[in-house]
């Protein structure tokens, strides 16, 4: 077996290798529901990377296997229904509300300026309910600000986008926050560096839930080199 990636204080791995685990989709061959969070000042990349991994890896599942179900359906998801204005005025029309969206296997919450969502009860409320349902919680960026709210990172390594780190450690003394890795995993919460880190983690999910060929083939279709580790 592959190295499974270097453990860190708080628990949790940095950027592992393929996972030590039978990924769920194989075991099941079931389709993994996806719900990514926007809001308004959302970072594009943040949300549209990762919505772009699970897509395509659904995808290039089907060419492989027309028969079998596809590994992930993805969705956006707001607080409320309507048109969300992501940074530097990309709008965006989420698929679902918080009251319309259905039950979630992965959450992902992604970054931008999210200090407006911190000051949010509904929304930090919705992200531990979502958290409770869910096999996964990810998060993009200062996402993790979100999920630190919410309480789903209580006790554990986090990471954020560089510039965040020490605001991060501030607003959350309790966390281990380590900068310089591009992602840290545990078995139910992921978190990921800055915007394009992203993309490396939704493909470290890919590979965990659907399998590393699944994974490598997704990023070779995306045309993009796949820092995997």
């Amino acid at each position: 077996m592959c190295d499974a990636g270097a453990a860190v204080p708080g628990g949790g791995r940095l950027a592992p290798r393929p996972a030590p685990w039978v990924p769920v989709a194989q075991e099941v061959r079931m389709t993994l529901r996806v719900g990514i969070y926007v809001y308004d000042e959302v970072e594009v990349l943040d949300f549209a990377g990762p919505y772009e991994v699970f897509s395509t890896a659904s995808r290039v599942q089907g060419r492989l296997d027309a028969a079998a179900p596809p590994p992930f359906a993805v969705g956006l998801v707001a607080e409320r229904a309507g048109p969300v204005r992501a940074r530097a005025g990309f709008t965006v029309v989420p698929q679902h509300a918080f009251e319309d969206h259905p039950p979630l296997d992965l959450l992902l919450v992604p970054g931008g300026v999210h200090d407006a969502e911190l000051g949010k009860p509904r929304v930090i409320d919705w992200i531990r309910r979502q958290h409770a349902g869910a096999r996964l919680t990810a998060s993009v960026c200062t996402g993790a600000f979100l999920l630190a709210k919410a309480g789903v990172v209580d006790g554990l390594a986090v990471t954020t986008h560089w510039e965040d780190v020490g605001d991060l450690r501030r607003a959350f003394p309790g966390l281990a926050v380590r900068e310089g890795v591009r992602w840290i995993e545990h078995d139910r919460v992921v978190t990921s560096a800055g915007i394009s880190a992203g993309l490396d983690m939704a493909l470290r999910l890919v590979a965990r839930f659907a399998g590393q060929p699944l994974a490598e083939r997704t990023a070779r279709q995306m045309d993009y080199e796949w820092r995997d580790r």
